[in-house]
């Protein structure tokens, strides 16, 4: 994906608090797994552009 969709509320809401999540994880060391978060992101994302393409 070259270029994100635009987010509703909502959705950039939960991509912060995701990302806020991640950050953290980050803090606790290197080996911890954050592939379950950066797929939810993923979905937001994917749904976004979904709803994006709908209206074109």
């Amino acid at each position: 994906m070259a270029q994100n969709p635009p987010l509703t509320a909502g959705e950039a809401a939960r991509i912060a608090w995701l990302a806020a999540r991640m950050c953290k994880r980050d803090l606790a060391g290197e080996g911890v797994h954050q592939g379950d978060l950066e797929r939810k992101v993923e979905r937001i994302l994917d749904g976004a552009q979904k709803r994006a393409d709908k209206g074109k």
